[in-house]
């Protein structure tokens, strides 16, 4: 039996620049974070004392005899590409999926981290994300980005950068007193919606080539933020400045991004005392994140007490087997 843990992420700037048809030609650059909400998977081989072969838990419980029946497209799709066959399969979540923080990325990582773990292999951080985007964006053929696949992958606060020759993840070097203090300094909530990536993704699509110009001043504004992050001297206020700015600009690479209502509820937090923030994902729904100084943390939590407030802090480690036992699996 393996069981992996795979951290979600928040992606601060550079969302949509880690988009193959973008970064091939203009190059691109993510400036995000994990954080200590993770997802679990647990899987082992499935005795064979049931009529069927392989046993899926997620959502739903699909109980099958052959891997082409799968429903769940990552599940289907990985098991073919590994050549697993008479598994049980299990995933739980702290948080639910659909929601912006990179899910089912997430999920996808874990999965084949615990997949080769349970062919007793180890592979690399690298391998785990460069597979995991192959599943999804090639296989299974789902519209997005390669941001969520390396940060779960990988772990940590990092600047991911893409261009032809494919990404480079550079950790972003923080003080411990300074990375606490934008920790402390993040609210996030809960805006009670859920919605597929892809689809907003595929619905961006045709407005995103024209909007070069915003992409790329959002791309700009990776390495402003980093420097903000990384000196000695700048004040750390303006990194939330400068999200409400990305926030702005980010609105106008879409229709599907926003909506009235997650509008009201960030003007709600500005009005508050936030400096900034944004909406966690491609858009349309799932978690808003905001920039708040100490002394407006409670002005800001009084105007959102209506949503559910997520505490988190960061963390480090990327995806992890944290359960192994060796299984005698013999192929039919």
């Amino acid at each position: 039996m393996v069981i992996t843990k795979t951290p979600f992420r928040i992606s601060f700037f550079g969302g949509g620049t880690d988009i193959e048809e973008f970064f091939y030609d203009n190059g691109g650059a993510v400036l995000s974070t994990t954080f200590d909400k993770y997802c679990y998977v647990n899987v082992r081989h499935l005795p064979r004392f049931f009529e069927y072969s392989t046993e899926l838990s997620y959502s739903k419980i699909e109980r099958v005899v052959r891997v082409d029946e799968v429903q769940h497209p990552a599940i289907r799709n990985a098991m073919k590409m590994l050549d697993m066959h008479e598994i049980r399969l299990t995933y739980e979540a702290d948080l639910p999926a659909r929601s912006g923080l990179g899910t089912s990325s997430s999920f996808a990582v874990g999965m084949l981290n615990a997949f080769y773990a349970l062919k007793g292999k180890y592979v690399d951080k690298k391998k785990l994300a460069d597979e995991a985007i192959y599943l999804e964006r090639i296989l299974c053929e789902e519209s997005g980005g390669w941001q969520d696949q390396i940060a779960s992958s990988f772990g940590g606060f990092n600047r991911i950068n893409f261009n032809r020759e494919g990404y480079e993840v550079c950790p972003v070097i923080i003080s411990p007193e300074r990375k606490n203090s934008l920790n402390n300094n993040l609210l996030m909530y809960f805006t009670g919606f859920t919605r597929f990536s892809s689809d907003i993704q595929k619905g961006n699509e045709r407005i995103r080539k024209n909007k070069l110009y915003e992409l790329r001043e959002m791309l700009a504004l990776v390495y402003e933020a980093e420097k903000i992050l990384t000196s000695k001297n700048d004040n750390l206020d303006d990194f939330g400045r400068l999200l409400d700015y990305n926030w702005k600009l980010k609105k106008q690479t879409g229709n599907a991004i926003s909506t009235n209502y997650i509008d009201d509820l960030y003007e709600k937090g500005i009005s508050a005392g936030a400096l900034g923030g944004k909406l966690l994902g491609a858009g349309g729904g799932g978690f808003l994140i905001f920039y708040v100084r100490p002394e407006k943390k409670d002005s800001v939590m009084k105007a959102m007490k209506d949503l559910l407030f997520v505490p988190f802090n960061f963390e480090n480690e990327g995806t992890r087997v944290i359960y192994y036992t060796s299984e005698t699996y013999m192929e039919k």
